[in-house]
């Protein structure tokens, strides 16, 4: 806890975050069932939106677990998402989806040993 914040301020902090938490409103879901229930309950451009965000989140994990850096362009395009408009983040996530698929073809393309 930081020397700024009291106890009181970390809870209304807490319990505005735990809606996101395993079993909250917008926490993460294990049955494909509830999930596509859930998708399913949305608007048609926030269905959109979550499934480009689902494909982000993806292609982030796979990132990972190859233990590659996003390339910094793309993190720089990901810090700006948070002031478009519903249409312009799922156009955007498009294509940043598509960039990240395209750097990891070309990465991929491993011209061997050279003699």
């Amino acid at each position: 806890m930081s020397k700024d914040q009291t106890p009181k301020q970390l809870n209304a902090t807490s319990g505005a975050l735990d809606k996101f938490e395993p079993g909250g409103e917008s926490g993460p879901i294990e049955d494909r069932n509830q999930y596509e229930q859930r998708l399913n309950s949305l608007p048609a451009d926030e269905k959109e939106l979550a499934l480009d965000s689902a494909r982000f989140a993806d292609l982030c994990h796979y990132f990972a677990q190859q233990k590659m850096d996003v390339p910094p362009h793309v993190l720089e395009q990901v810090g700006r998402l948070s002031t478009l408009s519903v249409v312009g983040r799922t156009s955007a996530l498009k294509d940043i989806n598509r960039e990240l698929m395209e750097y990891l073809n070309a990465v991929g393309q491993d011209p061997g040993i050279r003699q």
